[in-house]
């Protein structure tokens, strides 16, 4: 894919100067061999009294912003990261030869690490994710469930079967809910797909970051979710490690995605918490942007 600028910037309003507690960011994407960091900024208004970086439980980068008092009608936060993409995609996954075909074991030496990724997170009493799940575990030619295309199908499920609902309130629906509404946000997409995946006794983990449309720079249309932050899901296939699915948009690989956090649960991951001081009735809103072009 080459090179793409991200610019995420968040502006906090108040009706009157309030005081800024601590703030939590997680902006920053991880170099890895499929995305190399060129360029990183963060700009604080008004300017922090200090501002250090840390790895949380996961290794995702977290800057924690102190005010140490500093009283303001605006906030502003804005992150502008430029980076090199190398995106693998369906043909590129390599899975070991028992792990081709579903079901099949993990690793014993493997199962300590991968943890409580591979157990589910969300009640569900009437076994309602299980069914769905269990519609993708079709036998092909021999009498063998292929695990890539059954991963795909349930991806592709999710796209054409679900509708599209931006939210901008806290959370996530449950996998259950989601099922019963047949729609909701990419974030609630995710956590379906991680909790059907998990039912068939694979590892899956909640993806934060960004997604680039083609169509900002004239490329074809047909993306879902730009525009602000996104979030998708990844599956560990032993000989492909973990791979990336974004069902709001039947991705399978990195093209488009942009990771930034990596994490267990959905409410790990959220790009930007903190605290204020001051009267409720002085919150007057927040305005995120986000925009990701290709080039610098």
């Amino acid at each position: 894919m080459g090179i793409l600028t991200v610019t995420h910037t968040t502006t906090y309003d108040y009706a009157n100067p309030v005081v800024l507690g601590p703030h939590r960011m997680m902006f920053r994407p991880r170099d890895s061999h499929d995305l190399r960091l060129l360029e990183t900024g963060l700009v604080i208004d008004p300017r922090p009294s200090d501002l250090h970086w840390m790895h949380d439980v996961f290794g995702n980068s977290v800057a924690l912003a102190r005010f140490d008092g500093i009283s303001t009608r605006r906030l502003s936060i804005e992150s502008r990261i430029v980076l090199e993409q190398f995106p693998t995609g369906p043909g590129d996954f390599s899975l070991e030869d028992y792990a081709s075909h579903y079901p099949f074991s993990y690793d014993a030496a493997e199962v300590p690490d991968l943890g409580r990724t591979m157990e589910r997170h969300y009640p569900d009493p009437e076994h309602q994710v299980d069914e769905w799940a269990r519609r993708f575990v079709r036998s092909g030619a021999g009498g063998l469930v292929e695990t890539l295309p059954m991963l795909l199908a349930m991806t592709a499920a999710i796209r054409n079967g679900f509708t599209y609902q931006p939210r901008d309130a806290e959370g996530t629906q449950s996998p259950v809910e989601t099922l019963a509404r047949g729609s909701g946000s990419c974030r609630d997409f995710a956590l379906l797909m991680m909790e059907a995946v998990r039912s068939l006794g694979l590892a899956a983990r909640f993806v934060s970051g960004y997604l680039y449309d083609p169509t900002v720079d004239g490329g074809p249309g047909g993306t879902i979710g730009a525009g602000a932050t996104h979030a998708w899901m990844q599956t560990y296939l032993p000989g492909a490690g973990w791979v990336e699915f974004d069902p709001t948009n039947g991705i399978a690989g990195g093209c488009n995605l942009i990771r930034v956090a990596v994490t267990r649960d959905a409410s790990q991951a959220v790009p930007l918490t903190g605290q204020w001081t001051g009267a409720p009735a002085d919150y007057l809103g927040m305005r995120v942007a986000v925009s990701v072009t290709a080039g610098r």
